[in-house]
């Protein structure tokens, strides 16, 4: 068994170890491990954003990384067009999405589909009310 050691201690650990012994780092033999999941980024670029991201990945500390570009694919997702479970861009279709346009579980955005939403130009849904229903509502019943 071929020994190494850990990015993070250095104490020897094998090659195929999922933790280190001592520190509890995951995959300790692996120097450029940066988290869980799958991670993708385009070469071309809009600015500074990718013109694609997708991430369905978590870094060590176990926070999502997000997925920011121009469209923005991931569980977590940031751009001008997203599909996410939590998303906000100016087309938006997640389960829960904030937008210009947007398409989801429960949205809020100027124009959008839901099942529950707020609006503030149109929207369609179960359960969808314009902004303005909205602080009305709130007033009265404060």
């Amino acid at each position: 068994m071929d020994m190494t050691p850990c990015r993070e201690c250095q104490h020897e650990v094998s090659e195929n170890a999922p933790i280190c012994p001592n520190c509890g780092a995951p995959r300790p033999a692996n120097p450029n491990w940066n988290g869980w999941g799958w991670e993708y980024k385009s070469k071309a670029a809009i600015g500074n954003l990718p013109l694609l991201h997708i991430s369905f990945k978590y870094r060590p500390n176990r926070l999502p990384v997000v997925a920011r570009g121009v469209i923005a694919i991931g569980q977590f997702a940031a751009g001008a067009v997203t599909i996410a479970q939590v998303g906000v861009g100016i087309v938006s279709v997640s389960q829960l999405a904030v937008g210009v346009w947007a398409i989801g579980q429960f949205a809020v955005a100027s124009s959008l589909i839901a099942q529950i939403g707020i609006y503030f130009q149109s929207g369609r849904g179960q359960v969808v009310k314009s902004f303005s229903e909205v602080i009305q509502w709130l007033l009265a019943n404060a």
